[in-house]
């Protein structure tokens, strides 16, 4: 009999890839643009050399263990680790990170992308999931990550799971800084005021509390020039 926690893994990490190449698709046929799933800069491109097959392992390897009981050592559950019960307990993590994804996808509609355009200008979101954490769907991709490993315990998903969450944190990095640079200081608040993976309070962000930042002061004419600062 399959262990089966593998097999639904299995279909909730194709759902969601299969969800991803069909938002490229969407994305390619609503604007002619392809959603950066090749990116235009060089790093970015680069990196997908090493993402893609790091992807196709991570939605093979469970397959591998719910169908077959011989497998070479790197594939094969380690005993210490290898908890039917866990795995149970950790499916239903793995599916709520595939449905709060959803969501997230939902939200930014054309907006999504999978890379950096250094030319392209997109809309800053900063509501929905965005006003709680700045990188909701790398923070869900690494709770499905997570689970993953709790659901196969292999060697080789443990080096998956490194090598995916390096990226993730490295390619969240590129976007800031490709972010700041697009919008500036609106971006800034944004960060400084919203933490970029786990949520720190149960009160949204809201751009419009941030207060304006005070223009330098003027000389006064009649006087002294202290503590008049114009608010803009």
């Amino acid at each position: 009999m399959p262990y089966l926690p593998a097999l639904f893994l299995s279909i909730v990490l194709a759902a969601y890839w299969g969800r991803v190449l069909r938002l490229v698709w969407k994305v390619r046929k609503s604007t002619g643009r392809s959603a950066n799933y090749v990116p235009p800069e060089r790093l970015g491109l680069l990196l997908r050399f090493v993402w893609n097959p790091v992807v196709a392992a991570w939605i093979i390897q469970p397959v591998l263990v719910a169908a077959h009981t011989r497998l070479p050592a790197l594939l094969r559950p380690l005993p210490a680790l290898f908890r039917p019960a866990a795995g149970w307990a950790a499916l239903p993590v793995a599916v709520g990170a595939l449905l709060a994804t959803w969501v997230c996808w939902k939200k930014m509609g054309k907006s999504w992308r999978m890379g950096i355009n250094p030319k392209e200008q997109t809309q800053l979101i900063v509501t929905g999931p965005w006003a709680y954490v700045r990188h909701p769907i790398y923070a869900l991709s690494t709770l499905l990550m997570i689970a993953s490993v709790v659901i196969v315990p292999t060697w080789l998903m443990f080096i998956i799971a490194a090598v995916h969450l390096v990226l993730l944190q490295w390619e969240a990095r590129r976007e800031e800084t490709h972010l700041l640079n697009q919008h500036g200081r609106a971006y800034g608040d944004y960060c400084r005021h919203v933490p970029a993976f786990i949520p720190r309070r149960l009160r949204p962000y809201d751009p419009s509390s941030i207060p304006p930042p005070p223009t330098a002061p003027t000389a006064d004419p009649g006087g002294s020039a202290e503590n008049k600062v114009a608010i803009t």
